[in-house]
């Protein structure tokens, strides 16, 4: 992992702490019981994950249930309910409500929201019961952090912004006729530090073209449905260079250009996650433009949250700042030497 804006990260070999392909940061920090005494008995976690069903999302409960059942012991299961909460910031509340009413012994959360972060941060730690915030960054009613478990968008978008400007520059395109995309759910800061990423690494290392923000709710259709008019408002543009917050952002706007009738080979998109990205690389796919993407696990995520949670509660040691998440530019050929599987 490379030294990012957000945290330096340091590994150490043998740290049950540590995500398996990434590392945790030096800094310590605390959302929920401050000094409780170690859980000896079985654990049982709570999983409140936005958009439970997006791919990402459901690896990162695959994840954290395969985690759970690695870390029981006889003497201690460890046992985790998923809950998808949808894009319903209320019922991220309830939720959280109802886990510290069911005396849940952490609770693992990507809000729908993050206005609600002090909200949230209240119940758990009103109820003493440990907190992470999961892919998304919260603060709480102090303006604190609570403990992350993620990847580091900024991180992230500066590859995708490297990697898509040395896919242009082989395409030899004219800057005028060219149009680069930035598609993503601007209210959302994690989405704010990717693109930011992108926007700056693809122009330092020579991106061409005029750049147009595209807001959209990160789903493929609503990128699609915002995309769509964009397209058809600049006809001037031959050329078209899409990114955005996730794989779900690219693969909306590519679909809406290729319903614009622009050819896959005046597109270079490239996308940040890979498991939509991974379909277009399938044996007999019609080429769409989608050349590469970063690819992240959510597996990884998932089975972190529930390693620093269980540590946590059996050992009674503060919660990391930041658990950060190793991640890799892929393509149709570099894919198949990954763990990624294309489902």
């Amino acid at each position: 992992m490379r030294p990012s804006r957000l945290a330096v990260a340091t590994c150490a070999v043998g740290l049950s702490t540590l995500l398996a392909t990434g590392c945790s940061s030096g800094q310590q920090a605390e959302s929920g019981p401050q000094g409780a005494a170690p859980v000896t008995g079985n654990i049982t976690l709570a999983y409140l994950q936005k958009q439970g069903d997006q791919q990402y999302f459901i690896d990162e409960a695959a994840g954290a249930v395969a985690e759970a059942k690695a870390l029981s012991t006889p003497q201690s299961t460890v046992t985790v309910k998923i809950v998808n909460l949808g894009q319903d910031a209320n019922k991220a509340v309830t939720e959280t409500d109802s886990a510290a009413a069911q005396k849940v012994n952490g609770i693992a959360i990507v809000v729908p929201d993050q206005k609600i972060g002090p909200q949230v941060a209240a119940a758990a730690n009103n109820a003493n019961i440990p907190l992470v915030a999961s892919d998304d960054t919260l603060k709480n009613n102090a303006g604190q952090d609570v403990p992350f478990v993620g990847f580091d968008g900024y991180d992230m978008g500066s590859k995708v912004g490297a990697e898509t400007a040395k896919r242009v520059s082989a395409k030899g395109w004219n800057s005028a006729e060219t149009g680069v995309i930035y598609a993503s759910k601007q209210d959302l800061s994690v989405c704010g530090d990717r693109v930011r990423g992108e926007k700056e690494q693809y122009t330092q290392n020579g991106g061409i073209g005029n750049a147009i923000s595209v807001g959209t709710d990160n789903s493929v259709n609503g990128a699609q449905s915002t995309a769509s008019g964009v397209i058809t408002g600049h006809p001037e543009v031959k050329n078209w260079v899409v990114m955005g917050c996730n794989d779900e952002n690219v693969s909306g706007v590519i679909q809406a250009l290729t319903n614009a009738n622009v050819p896959a080979s005046n597109i270079v998109g490239v996308g940040l996650g890979a498991y939509i990205a991974c379909k277009s690389w399938a044996v007999g796919a019609v080429p769409d433009g989608f050349v590469s993407a970063l690819y992240i696990d959510g597996h990884d995520v998932g089975a972190s949250a529930v390693r620093t949670l269980v540590t946590k509660l059996r050992t009674g040691a503060a919660l990391p700042a930041k658990t950060i998440a190793r991640t890799q530019i892929v393509d149709n050929v570099t894919a198949k030497s990954t763990s990624l599987k294309c489902t």
